[in-house]
């Protein structure tokens, strides 16, 4: 089994990129592999709504001036993916968000091509935030089907400085409890395989909320 994280902050070696490395090397012990993705700092392209992904259905998108096809293409493959964003103004960064609206487009266009892979997001702050940046990454997961990794308090560490949130200790324990979930998760779900069924989704109806008035008679 493996996990891909994707590291949505631009600073090498920060807080996020710490916190990562942790959830990492703890799902490591469970014989899970690990790649940590470092997107903070790319020039990305955000979602254009052309809808080029639900003509093809090749589990690409269209933009192909930036690595987001690599990056989705591991992640498709993984069994779990772990999302990282420091908190910038009560939210991810530009390049989460990028990644955030290409994804969720393109996994929908593939018959939700992420459905009951593990989902886990961190954070860190300075201060404050923080659980708005998480709920953007859980949102992802929550409208594809993914199960989601929670731990003993919210995935948040917090410090400014690079280096600061390894000292957050209970930031750290809640790092390594949520391991400890994402491993549980992604092992139950592979036990089932073969035995359980994966749930029958019903994705035929649709409705938008404008209606136009009915014609008087």
């Amino acid at each position: 089994m493996k996990v891909v994280a994707i590291n949505g902050s631009p600073r090498k070696g920060g807080n996020t990129e710490a916190l990562l490395k942790r959830v990492c090397e703890r799902l490591n012990t469970h014989g899970i592999e690990t790649e940590i993705i470092k997107i903070g700092g790319e020039l990305l392209s955000g979602c254009t709504a052309c809808g080029a992904c639900f003509k093809t259905k090749n589990k690409r998108c269209i933009i192909y001036n930036d690595p987001m096809n690599e990056w989705m293409e591991k992640m498709f493959e993984a069994d779990g993916i772990l999302l990282g964003s420091p908190t910038y103004f009560s939210d991810v960064t530009m390049e989460m968000k990028a990644l955030i609206d290409r994804l969720g487009y393109v996994a929908i266009a593939n018959d939700q091509a992420l459905a009951n892979k593990v989902g886990a997001a961190v954070t860190v702050a300075r201060r404050a935030g923080a659980q708005h940046t998480l709920n953007t990454m859980n949102h992802l997961f929550s409208i594809l089907q993914m199960p989601i990794a929670t731990s003993s308090y919210w995935n948040i560490g917090y410090g400014a400085a690079s280096g600061e949130a390894e000292h957050d200790v209970e930031g750290l324990q809640t790092m390594d409890n949520l391991a400890e979930n994402m491993a549980w998760l992604m092992k139950s779900i592979e036990a089932g395989k073969g035995t359980v069924p994966p749930p029958n989704i019903d994705r035929s109806q649709q409705m938008n909320f404008i209606r136009l008035e009915a014609e008087s008679e």
